[in-house]
C-alpha cells in the first residue's frame, strides 16, 4: 500500500499550505508582533530580574572568593556574597543620587540662566571668524530670549502629560525594586536553577551534544561577563580621567560633562564622538579656548582608550575585527536602537566565536568524512 507521502499531490499541498501560512503571517506581522510584545510584557519583571541577577553574579562570585572565603558553610557564604553585592550596588546608586545628580542639576540651572550671555559670546566669536552668515546664530539668539516663558507655557499646557509621565516613572521604580528583590532570589537559587537546566538538557540530548552545548554557553557567558565588567571599568576610568583633566585646566561643568563622556563611552564606535561633541559644545558657550583644549584632550584620550586601556581590561576574549564590530553596531542599532548598540560588541564576539570555533571545524570535519 502506498503511503500518503508517495502521492504526487502531497508535497505540493504542503508547500501551498506553508506559502499561505507565510503570507498570512507577513500580512498581519504588525498585529502578531504587537500581541507577542504584549504577552512578553507580562514577564517584564522576570526578565529584568534575570538581567540584574546576571549582572550582580560576577560581583557576588568575587565576594565569595575573597571577602567571605573564610565562611565554611557554602550556602551561608554565598548568601553573604549576594548581600554584599546588593549593598554595594545600592551604595553606589545612593552616592550617585546623593552627590552627582544635585551637581548635574546645578550645572544645568546655571547653564540655562547664563544661556543669553553664552549665546552672545558665541555670536561675537562667529562674527570674528566670519561664520555668522553660515551658522545663522542671530536667528537662534532672537528666538531664545523667551526660553523661560516658553518653558512655563509648556509645563502649563502639558500638566496632565507630566503627571502621567511621573506616574509611569513611579511604576518603573517599583518594577525595578521588585526586579531587584527577584534577582536576589534567583542568585540564591542559582545552583538549583543551573542543575535543573543541565538535567533537562541531558535528558533531551545525546551526551556528546550536551557537552558541546554546555561548552558553547560557558564560552558565551565568559564573553558577556568580561564585556560587562570591562566596559563599566573602562567608562569609570575615562570619566575620572576626563574630570581630573578638566579640574586641572579650571574648566566649567566638570560633573555634567564627565558623566556624559563616561555614559556615552559605553556606546561602541559612535559614543565617544557624541560625548566629545556635547562637552565641546557646552564649553564653547562658556569659553571657546576651553572647548578647543577639550577636543584635543578627547582625541588623545580616545586614542589611548582602544589601544592601551581596553586591551588590558578586555584581554583576548573579544579579539574581534573592527569591520565586524562596525557591521554589528549598525545592524543591531537599526533593529533595536540603543539597547542593540550596547550589545553589539559581545554579540559580534559570540558570532565570531561560533563561526571560527564551531561552524568552520564542523564543516571541515564533514568535508574530511566525505573525502574518505
Amino acid at each position: 500500500m502506498r503511503g500518503i507521502g508517495d502521492k504526487k499531490w502531497y508535497p505540493y499541498a504542503v508547500a501551498a499550505c506553508i506559502a499561505v501560512a507565510f503570507y498570512v503571517i507577513l500580512s498581519n506581522l504588525g498585529s502578531i508582533t504587537g500581541a507577542l510584545l504584549k504577552f512578553l510584557s507580562y514577564f517584564e519583571v522576570i526578565f529584568l530580574g534575570g538581567i540584574m541577577a546576571y549582572v550582580l553574579n560576577p560581583l557576588a562570585m568575587l565576594f565569595n572568593r575573597t571577602l567571605f572565603s573564610r565562611v565554611e558553610q557554602e550556602k551561608l557564604r554565598w548568601n553573604f556574597s549576594i548581600a554584599g553585592a546588593v549593598i554595594l550596588l545600592i551604595a553606589v546608586l545612593g552616592f550617585i543620587l546623593g552627590t552627582l545628580i544635585p551637581q548635574l542639576v546645578d550645572s544645568a540651572v546655571v547653564l540655562i540662566n547664563n544661556m543669553d550671555g553664552y549665546l552672545a559670546s558665541l555670536h561675537e566669536l562667529t562674527e570674528k571668524w566670519g561664520l555668522s552668515e553660515v551658522l545663522r546664530i542671530d536667528k537662534f539668539i532672537n528666538s531664545s530670549g523667551d526660553i523661560a516663558k516658553r518653558l512655563q507655557t509648556y509645563f502649563t499646557q502639558n500638566a496632565s502629560s507630566l503627571v502621567n509621565a511621573s506616574a509611569a516613572a513611579g511604576r518603573s521604580v517599583v518594577t525595578t525594586v521588585i526586579a531587584l528583590i527577584l534577582s536576589v532570589y534567583m542568585l540564591s537559587s542559582k545552583e538549583s536553577i543551573k542543575n535543573g537546566v543541565k538535567r533537562f538538557l541531558r535528558a533531551v540530548m545525546q551526551e556528546r551534544t550536551y557537552r558541546t552545548t554546555i561548552r558553547f554557553f560557558s564560552r558565551c557567558d565568559n564573553i558577556l561577563v568580561n564585556y560587562i565588567v570591562s566596559s563599566l571599568l573602562d567608562a569609570v576610568i575615562v570619566g575620572v580621567a576626563n574630570a581630573l583633566f578638566m579640574a586641572v585646566m579650571g574648566m566649567e561643568y566638570i560633573g555634567l560633562i564627565s558623566v556624559v563622556v563616561a555614559l556615552t563611552n559605553l556606546i561602541p564606535t559612535f559614543g565617544p564622538i557624541v560625548g566629545g561633541a556635547v562637552g565641546a559644545f557646552i564649553l564653547l558657550l562658556v569659553k571657546p579656548v576651553h572647548a578647543v583644549i577639550f577636543i584635543i584632550f578627547t582625541f588623545i584620550l580616545q586614542f589611548l582608550d582602544p589601544y592601551f586601556i581596553k586591551p588590558r581590561l578586555f584581554g583576548n576574549s573579544l579579539g574581534v575585527s573592527g569591520l565586524l564590530i562596525l557591521m554589528s553596531v549598525l545592524v543591531c542599532g537599526r533593529m533595536m536602537g540603543v539597547p542593540g548598540i550596547l550589545i553589539a560588541i559581545p554579540l559580534a564576539a559570540i558570532v565570531d566565536f561560533v563561526y571560527k570555533d564551531v561552524l568552520l571545524p564542523a564543516l571541515e570535519k564533514r568535508k574530511k568524512r566525505r573525502n574518505r
